[in-house]
């Protein structure tokens, strides 16, 4: 089903994010969409926030979804106690993120053409450590088994089979089970949402995919995980030695590289396309995109931060089935 409606957690009050979406409004890139757009959050807020930042825009507040319209900036207001335009992190602010979280799952559970977009939020404060971060928060409130987390660039994508976790644990979880799965998931979203059969290549964990000690995880979980992918016809390479993968000959023969670990991926992804990219959630009962960028706290009010990973949020969903 195509998406039709995009829904917009504002997230962190204390974020650049509003900024963002402000210079999304101003651009051509907006007065082309032909989604329904639905803001999360307080309007009295966002109203401010515009103000202080030198834009004027009108809202369209609405009670529900079936209220809004394309080419309008729909929102749904959510009750928000404040005193500065750009509040600092508090028990208040963590509660409004929480509600807007809370209304945004309740409409996407019914609404089948529905995605979602998410602000920034804090992880050491909003979720308190109790999350490694919002895409285990998400699947937790949509009781969702193993989300994948996919930075998506339509040239290269990367999936890191760990996501935020100590290095000291990483080997914990490279087991063929995960392997599999997250593969399999990947494979899945690519053939269904995006029409195309990935190739894929697999990282090893160790320098050279080699180690001296007794236990290899390349040997005993990684590469049965490859043969076991390749017995069900999916396009699998590896394990590859990280080092040397990210080399443009071979980038250009893969759609997705799964890394070991978060940094392992997410670095050289980062170097190459900066903003050009975006957080995919797999696995949920809905597709959740996370622009990727944080709350930027050095950057508030300044009118200086790059929109570029939220434009292309908005133009994947543009595309994607």
């Amino acid at each position: 089903m195509n998406i039709k409606i995009i829904l917009i957690v504002l997230g962190e009050p204390n974020s650049t994010f509003s900024e963002i979406l402000f210079k999304y409004f101003k651009s051509n890139n907006f007065s082309k969409n032909n989604k329904k757009i639905v803001l999360i959050g307080s309007k009295r807020l966002i109203e401010l926030q515009m103000k202080y930042l030198g834009y004027k825009f009108k809202l369209n507040l609405i009670n529900n979804i079936d209220e809004s319209s394309v080419k309008l900036i729909n929102i749904i207001d959510i009750d928000y106690s404040f005193n500065k335009v750009f509040s600092a992190i508090s028990s208040s602010s963590n509660s409004y993120i929480e509600k807007c979280f809370n209304l945004s799952i309740k409409i996407l559970k019914k609404n089948k053409s529905a995605a979602l977009i998410n602000g920034p939020i804090s992880k050491s404060h909003f979720l308190k450590k109790k999350f490694p971060g919002i895409t285990e928060y998400i699947a937790k409130k949509t009781s969702s088994d193993e989300p994948v987390m996919l930075i998506y660039n339509k040239k290269l994508s990367v999936l890191p089979l760990t996501t935020h976790i100590p290095i000291k644990n990483v080997t914990n979880f490279v087991k063929r089970k995960i392997i599999i799965s997250k593969v399999l998931k990947v494979d899945y979203f690519f053939k269904v949402r995006l029409k195309k059969i990935p190739n894929i290549a697999i990282l090893g964990l160790n320098p050279h995919c080699e180690t001296i000690d007794k236990i290899s995880e390349e040997k005993r979980e990684i590469n049965p995980a490859i043969e076991f992918l390749k017995k069900k016809k999916i396009k699998v390479t590896g394990p590859i030695s990280a080092d040397t993968f990210f080399l443009k000959k071979n980038i250009n023969k893969f759609d997705v590289v799964i890394g070991m670990y978060h940094d392992q991926v997410l670095t050289p992804i980062k170097t190459l396309f900066k903003f050009n990219a975006i957080n995919v959630t797999i696995g949920l009962p809905f597709i959740k995109v996370t622009p990727d960028h944080g709350p930027n706290f050095d950057m508030i009010g300044k009118n200086k931060s790059d929109p570029s990973s939220f434009f292309y949020a908005l133009d994947f969903l543009s595309r994607v089935k």
